[in-house]
This record gives structure tokens, sequence and C-alpha cells, in this order.
């Protein structure tokens, strides 16, 4: 199921901000070169918002302790606890659409 969730200009650049779409809240962030991603807004690890994290070449640093984590594929860099990640992109309109599973 997609979700159209913001307008893109309200994640500035190189940020991300936390959405919450039924029971699902995610953490959406746009790259500084244009990219969206999309992932689960908690940290498996120690529950920090990620959204708040340092976000920088695909990656995002959890602000809680420092967990580095691919945003692609939600890997944890260094560890064991990965991310749920989602699709998103932009929509005809301008809006950051992502895409949810049934059970999210």
């Amino acid at each position: 199921m997609e979700v159209t969730l913001a307008p893109l200009d309200a994640i500035p650049e190189g940020e991300g901000r936390t959405f919450r779409v039924g029971n699902a809240k995610l953490a959406v962030f746009r790259g500084r070169q244009g990219q969206l991603f999309a992932t689960q807004a908690d940290c498996p690890h120690r529950g920090g918002m990620l959204a708040d994290g340092l976000l920088g070449s695909g990656t995002v640093v959890c602000p809680l302790h420092a967990q580095k984590f691919d945003l692609a594929t939600g890997r944890a860099l260094s560890g064991e606890c990965n991310l749920k990640t989602y699709p998103a992109r932009l929509s005809a309109t301008g809006d950051i659409v992502v895409e949810l599973e049934l059970n999210d």
C-alpha cells in the first residue's frame, strides 16, 4: 500500500523526519543528492529516534549510541541489529510516497 506523507520540502536536504502512519512509525530521510530513504523510526538497539541522527553518504548514525546503518538496505555497518526499510519515492506532484506492507 502506498502512502503519501508530505511535500518534499517538509524535510530539509541532509535531514530526517518522523512520520506516523496507522500503527507504523517511520523515519524518512532526504539526502543531499536528492535521494529519499524510509526506515523504521526507532533504532532496534536502544530505541533512539533515527530521524534525529546524523545523515551522510547514504547512512544514518543513531543519536544514542553511534551505530551506523545503510539507509538503502537497513544493514548495520557494525553490529547485528538491522533496520526495516521501505521503498520511498517522489510523486509527480512533489510529495513523498512510501510503500508499506499491510501488516505495518
